[in-house]
């Protein structure tokens, strides 16, 4: 299976109290090319809020993978990714400090843990 035929994956609600650091967890290792905080990089990911599970966002879910710069990011994709390899799929759970600020800051997600899955597809 290529990287672009992995389907778009389920992230399990965990119980418990969101993490008050960055936590990330390779759930597949890849093997290609690694990203770097200097690179662009070429991703399928699924979002959800860690307190509800909810989706937010999805790559997969517009049928498409997103190609941009990491250092444009929020932080926690930015300590999150570099050291990632192409092909590889990865968790990570980012406390709202380290994704969109404390609840009232202005963006929708703010104030939230978020839970990431990311497919490496690519990077320049």
């Amino acid at each position: 299976m290529t990287d672009t035929q992995r389907s778009k994956p389920e992230i399990d609600f965990r119980p418990g109290p969101a993490p008050e650091m960055l936590e990330i967890t390779d759930l597949i290792v890849g093997d290609g090319d690694e990203a770097t905080l200097q690179s662009t990089v070429d991703v399928h990911y699924l979002g959800v809020g860690f307190e509800t599970g909810e989706e937010f966002d999805s790559s997969w879910s517009r049928g498409e993978s997103i190609n941009f710069p990491l250092r444009q990011l929020i932080k926690g994709w930015q300590m999150g990714i570099p050291g990632m390899k192409v092909g590889g799929r990865r968790e990570l759970i980012i406390p709202p400090h380290l994704a969109y600020g404390p609840a009232g800051s202005g963006h929708p997600l703010a104030g939230q843990t978020l839970v990431f899955v990311i497919d490496l597809l690519g990077v320049s």
